[in-house]
């Protein structure tokens, strides 16, 4: 991991959790760091991701989870013949964009983890084939997962990233952090 996660105040395990998550988050908006909206389109690896559509993807699981565990009907529906779209950045869509719109929704995720009575409440899983019928899940579970989906998504980034223009992670956080005390 090339950022420390600080260590949350004793015994806040809701801010523990968040700072993993906000962690990854960073990771993933280091990889478009500097980018044009074209370059964050390209796909420069033996994948179709491109930087620009995995920022988009992680927004918008992020969001279905939120959605999910408020009960409320996704604001981004997906099904297998619009699933790819949301991996690609579409006319009018910009990594400034994207960004923005996921920081709204981590602050909403922030608020409603920090909003609910316990990490132990549970909320149900829609019906699909791939979620056990009548299954429930914790909010520490959403957490976890969003932080598993962040990360895994944080680590192809890097990929991508590294074929785009041979910058890595590492390279990433230095020019992060002069850009911010500069």
């Amino acid at each position: 991991m090339p950022t420390h996660v600080l260590a949350e105040a004793h015994g806040d395990e809701r801010g523990a959790l968040l700072a993993f998550l906000e962690a990854q988050r960073g990771g993933m908006r280091r990889a478009v760091l500097g980018l044009t909206d074209a370059q964050a389109k390209q796909q420069p690896s033996a994948s179709e991701l491109s930087l620009g559509g995995l920022v988009k993807h992680v927004a918008e699981v992020e969001q279905r989870w939120l959605e999910f565990a408020q009960q409320r009907e996704p604001s981004v529906p997906r099904d297998q013949s619009s699933w790819h779209l949301g991996f690609q950045l579409q006319d009018g869509e910009t990594v400034a964009g994207t960004l923005e719109f996921w920081a709204g929704v981590a602050a909403e995720t922030e608020k409603f983890i920090r909003s609910v009575p316990s990490l132990d409440d549970t909320f149900p899983l829609p019906p699909a084939p791939w979620f056990p019928k009548d299954a429930r899940q914790s909010m520490r579970w959403l957490l976890l997962h969003l932080i598993e989906e962040t990360a895994r998504h944080a680590g192809h980034a890097d990929i991508v990233r590294e074929s785009l223009d041979g910058k890595t992670a590492f390279v990433l956080v230095d020019e992060e952090r002069t850009a911010r005390e500069g």
